[in-house]
Parts: C-alpha cells; structure tokens; sequence
C-alpha cells in the first residue's frame, strides 16, 4: 500500500510537471478569442487524448480563429482546408504527377500533410472527399498510387460544420462522424463577452499576435502521462454502463426511452470516455479520474454516436435529452 502511494506521489508530481503548459496556452489563445472557455477546453482535451474534434455552430462563432489559435500557440505546421462542392481527395491528399524528364511519377503531396488540419465547413464537399479523410483520421497514414505515407505525430483534424443551411451540403455519414472523438456544439458569447469582442475586434486591422508556446514534444510526452493516470475499476465500470445504457436501456430501468434510440454508441464511444476523463484528469491535476470527468465529456462524446428514432424525433427529443436522461439515471460510484 506504502509503495502505491509513493507511485502516486511521483506520478503526481510528473502531472504537475508536464502540465505546467496548459495556462500558458490558453492565456496565448486569449488573446484572440475572447470566451469560449468550453470550446477551447475541449479542443485542448482532445489534442492530449490524440482525438480528433468537430466543431458545429453557426457563422460568426470564432470557430475557425480558435482552431487557427490554437495551431499558432503549437510550434508545428498547420493547413487550413476550405471544403467545396467542387474538391476533389487529390486536393485533399495529393495526387502523381508525371515527370517528362525522368519518364516517371512523382508524388506531390497534399495540405493533409500537416500536423493540425482544419477541416472548414467540411459538410459542404461530396462523400468521396470527406472519404478521403477517413484513412488519414483513422490509420494516421496516406496511401497516394502504390505507396503509403505515415502521418507525423501529432496529427488532429479539427473540422467545423454550419448547421443551419442544408442547401448545397453533404451531411457526414455515420461512420465518418464516428471518428471524431467530440462533437462539440458552439454556442453564443454572453453579452459582457460579446461587449469584449466588439470592442477589440471592430478596428479596421487586428494586432494580436499569437506566439508559439507549445512544442510537438510537450504535447507527446504528456500523452505519455496520461496513459498512466490511475482509473479505478469501478470508474471502467461506470463507462460501461453510460455506452451499454444507449443500446439497452430498458436494463437500466429506462424503458421510456428504450424505444426513442435506434441505435446506440459503438465501443469507439467506451475508449473516447476513459482517453477524454483521463485527459480531464490531467487537464486537472490529478493523478486519478473521478466520476465527474467522465460525466463532463459524456455528452460530447455520445451525441454523435447514438442516433434517434422517428418517434423521437416527431416529438422534438434530442441526443442530448436522451444522453441527460442516461446520465441522471445510471448509477455514479
């Protein structure tokens, strides 16, 4: 027991250490993004959980700035992708070009090639280019003619979406949603942040200037960290029940909604709960994950991977009322 509370001791220590970058980072993201809290939070989480995210609001948002922030603050190369209807996956990926001289293809390769891509209205390009995302999300490789490249590390696609206009959009498939670790829905400023941002923004041209204060490294070795921050088994156990509660509700004793879900969250969705409440741990200073950082990453984790019935939705239920419902219901250790 002694010598556990020493590898506790030591490992907090180690957090503390390699954690030391967190305010700095969001200090440097602030000055360009004036709240957001919530978002920028979840963006950090999903770096450290090596997790890709997907941004969903409306225009005007600061969605794409935080995005492009945060790459800035990162001392690695970032490519910001504009999805349009016209794309096509050798935009995206690159493509062989043939070399007169030589009589041979050479590969150019494309802006997935970067450390931090971000995926901008991603909703607005055909199937076969957000496909073409898939490998590079998934395998953290490339496959360009007859070879295949690997992906430097670390590799994140942050994407966003508008969900307002349908008109010349391509909704994502489910199993390309699947892959993102949070679905994270941006809302409105408060009115003394919107005050905030009138009054820095409305100037004719913008000074801040963002400076890299985070290396590939720090953010590596804190990966490593985090795969040794203590979860008990009755925590492994909780997120269990959350994922099995969306699949089988009437054994939870929610029958009320058992009939709502047609389909619950895939086991992708148990993995991404205990990497993102590890990270929150982390994000937090401790060595051990609480009940608590799993139920603050739940909803953005699971509203993506359970999709509803027509009863529910004629009856205007949303993920998140069911994700609620699961979470006020399931027992908490």
């Amino acid at each position: 027991m002694k010598s556990q509370t020493v590898d506790m001791q030591a490992l907090q220590e180690k957090i503390e250490a390699k954690s030391a970058f967190i305010p700095i980072f969001k200090n440097e993201i602030s000055k360009a993004v004036i709240g957001q809290n919530y978002m920028v939070d979840r963006l950090l989480c999903g770096l450290l959980s090596n997790g890709h995210v997907l941004l969903e609001g409306v225009p005007g948002l600061a969605k794409t700035l935080t995005v492009s922030s945060l790459a800035k603050t990162i001392n690695t190369k970032f490519q910001r992708i504009q999805f349009t209807p016209d794309l096509l996956p050798a935009d995206l990926i690159g493509t062989l070009i043939y070399n007169q001289k030589e009589s041979d293809f050479t590969v150019k390769k494309g802006p997935i090639f970067a450390n931090i891509i971000l995926a901008d209205e991603i909703n607005r390009s055909p199937a076969k280019v957000q496909s073409a995302l898939l490998e590079a999300m998934q395998e953290r490789q490339v496959t360009i003619g007859e070879d295949t490249f690997k992906l430097e590390e670390p590799f994140l696609v942050l994407a966003t979406q508008n969900p307002v206009e349908q008109e010349g959009t391509y909704p994502l498939p489910e199993a390309q949603v699947d892959r993102f670790m949070f679905k994270i829905k941006v809302g409105y400023p408060t009115e003394q942040e919107e005050l905030e941002i009138m009054r820095r923004m409305a100037k004719t041209v913008q000074k801040q200037v963002i400076k890299p204060v985070i290396t590939p490294t720090q953010i590596l070795e804190a990966r490593e960290v985090i795969n040794e921050i203590y979860m008990d088994e009755k925590i492994e156990n909780y997120i269990i029940d959350l994922v099995f509660a969306t699949r089988k509700s009437g054994r939870y004793a929610m029958e009320k909604i058992e009939d709502l879900i047609d389909y619950g969250a895939s086991p992708r969705a148990s993995i991404n709960l205990n990497l993102a409440a590890r990270s929150q741990a982390f994000m937090h200073q401790r060595a051990y994950v609480t009940p608590e950082d799993v139920r603050e990453v739940a909803v953005d984790i699971l509203r993506h991977r359970i999709i509803l019935t027509y009863e529910a939705e004629a009856e205007n239920i949303t993920t998140e009322d069911v994700i609620n419902t699961i979470l006020n219901t399931v027992h908490v250790p």
